[in-house]
């Protein structure tokens, strides 16, 4: 947050005074008192602006060094200021008040007037303005005003009873000036809250003071039992009391100093930047209907509805289940630490991983039918081996394309699941075997004359294994395949590209290919048109080949309900309209 909190006052014989501002430095505070250091603190703070750089907690407060405003600092000359205090604060050798935060070497600095002039003249600008022009109705209240040039200011004015003074109170305001207009005005809650709060205690302290010199001395009836005097006159004779005086308190300003940099500190806290990156995401979006559908049949369930459940419903809700957890999620549940840090050696870390592994001929193989939507059939024994691989896999899709039966003791239909872990004992139907929309893998024994060379140090448990990749159509190998496959595999023989790299390709490819299929889906089943158009558009789009137009009618299927309910909404609200005029 960067801003200054001043508390000014209206002077009957000198106009809007600055009474007491804090502000924050980031620099270390010079060595020594006297206005020669503060010009050096002022160089320090020109770049800053009054800027406050929140942080932790203020861990004390004691004068601060240099501080004090004398005759080379840019406050206000001796002849303007009541000779009774009431248009200054601190008194003439007085230093100010510094807290310091030792975590972020932070510190806010009160005294009377900032030392540096252009921050002078913000703060007095301000002060006359919520003084005088910038009003709300009473007199008494918040307000917002300011400019670009000058900083925009969240003002609020209040009274101070005064028993010596003309109307018995004195007009007072704190004003917290800053740079940035969208912050201060959604500040405003909470500024509003603790000045008032600020506000109240003074006032409280005042009327204090006021009711007892109003018991002692009535004002009123003297005033009225007093002859006439010319106002110019008596106005020179009465000058204002200081602050400290009308509350009957000399730690206000020490006070006030931990109230305005608390101020600071806790505001510029509450409000913290987060980076928007436009509209969600399709994958979000899935995710989040996933996530509020298994809270209501999670809500919807009770203690006899699960025993009454056929277990082939509930093998199906529990892969649902297991799909949108990390690979932690499905260790067995009695495995102690030790053996979930050895089991889990022998997986798949990432896809570069995998085809090093596999092969390049057999990697492409098996990308190709996940792309395609095809069933992904792996047999093996380790549970987390399977796993792996399909939390590897399963990054190429759109959440909402991907389901997932980890591991089963018998095969499920492609409607069920597109990844299926199957153990080694389960017999596939010989017509998937065949078929050229599955492709299986099958994780066996590997022997000595089939064990690959280790790639990296961690890999040596996978030495055991040797995989076999088959399908019962070889057409991924011989051709060209969709253009999101060719540039996954680009970027992963890109050894210039670290792991993480490659990941978030993947998610800009998987969102550029995910607009297509938006813009297909809204081509062809909301506007239905023609088949020739469709062709056209296909090819503006670069995805006419027929590999490109099976992967967008399967990763249609991942859209969201949210955005396919929009288009419809967005399509027939005109034609409602159109039908009631």
């Amino acid at each position: 947050m960067n801003a200054i909190v001043a508390l000014c006052h209206f002077c009957e014989l000198h106009g809007p005074r600055t009474l007491f501002c804090t502000e924050v430095l980031h620099s270390p505070l010079p060595q020594g008192a006297g206005s020669g250091d503060i010009s050096g603190q002022n160089e320090q703070a020109e770049e800053e602006e009054g800027g406050i750089q929140m942080s932790s907690r203020i861990r004390s407060h004691s004068p601060a060094e240099g501080a004090s405003a004398d005759s080379s600092s840019p406050g206000p000359k001796k002849s303007d200021m009541c000779e009774a205090s009431g248009c200054r604060s601190l008194a003439g050798g007085h230093p100010g008040y510094v807290s310091h935060d030792k975590e972020t070497s932070i510190k806010y600095v009160s005294h009377q007037h900032p030392n540096h002039p252009q921050l002078f003249s913000i703060v007095r600008q301000a002060c006359v303005r919520s003084l005088s022009c910038e009003v709300c109705p009473g007199r008494e209240g918040p307000i917002f005003f300011g400019d670009e040039q000058h900083g925009f200011v969240f003002s609020h004015t209040f009274f101070i009873k005064d028993s010596l003074a003309r109307g018995f109170q004195r007009w007072y305001s704190i004003i917290t000036i800053m740079m940035d207009r969208i912050y201060l005005i959604n500040s405003w809650p909470f500024l509003l809250g603790k000045i008032r709060g600020i506000i109240d205690e003074l006032q409280g302290k005042a009327l204090k003071v006021f009711e007892a010199e109003q018991y002692g001395c009535p004002q009123r009836a003297q005033r009225m039992n007093t002859a006439f005097t010319p106002f110019l006159h008596q106005r020179n004779g009465n000058a204002a009391r200081s602050l400290t005086s009308l509350t009957n308190d000399e730690n206000l300003w020490a006070c006030l100093h931990t109230s305005f940099a608390w101020l600071l500190k806790a505001c510029g806290s509450r409000l913290t930047e987060k980076l928007l990156e436009g509209a969600p995401t399709e994958d979000t979006l899935v995710q989040m209907e996933k996530l509020a559908d298994l809270k209501e049949e999670s809500e919807g369930w009770d203690g006899s509805e699960e025993e009454e459940k056929p277990s082939s419903q509930t093998d199906v809700v529990e892969g649902q289940e297991l799909s949108k957890c990390s690979p932690e999620t499905y260790l067995m549940p009695d495995c102690n630490s030790w053996n979930v840090a050895h089991r889990r050696l022998s997986v798949f870390r990432s896809l570069r991983h995998m085809r090093q592994v596999l092969g390049a001929s057999a990697f492409r193989m098996l990308a190709w039918h996940v792309l395609m939507g095809n069933q992904v059939i792996w047999k093996a024994r380790d549970m987390d081996l399977v796993q792996s691989a399909f939390d590897v896999l399963r990054t190429m899709l759109p959440v909402g394309c991907v389901r997932i039966i980890p591991y089963s003791d018998q095969y499920e239909e492609a409607y069920r699941c597109n990844f299926l872990g199957l153990s080694p004992h389960v017999q596939i139907p010989s017509h998937i075997l065949s078929s050229e929309f599955a492709v299986l893998v099958e994780v066996r024994a590997a022997t000595r004359s089939s064990l690959y060379p280790t790639l990296f140090d961690d890999e040596q448990s996978l030495n055991k294994y040797e995989f076999v990749v088959t399908s019962g159509s070889p057409v991924a190998a011989d051709r060209v395949g969709p253009t999101i496959l060719n540039k996954i595999e680009a970027a992963l023989t890109n050894q210039n590209l670290s792991v993480d790299v490659v990941d978030q390709c993947l998610v800009c490819l998987k969102e550029e290919w995910m607009n297509k299929v938006k813009v297909l889906f809204k081509f062809t089943k909301v506007d239905s048109r023609p088949k020739e158009d469709t062709q056209k558009l296909l090819s503006i789009l670069g995805a006419a080949e027929e590999d490109n137009v099976k992967l967008l009618k399967f990763w249609m299927t991942g859209l969201s309900k949210t955005y396919k309910s929009h288009l419809m909404s967005t399509v027939r609200s005109p034609t409602s309209s159109e039908s009631r005029n």
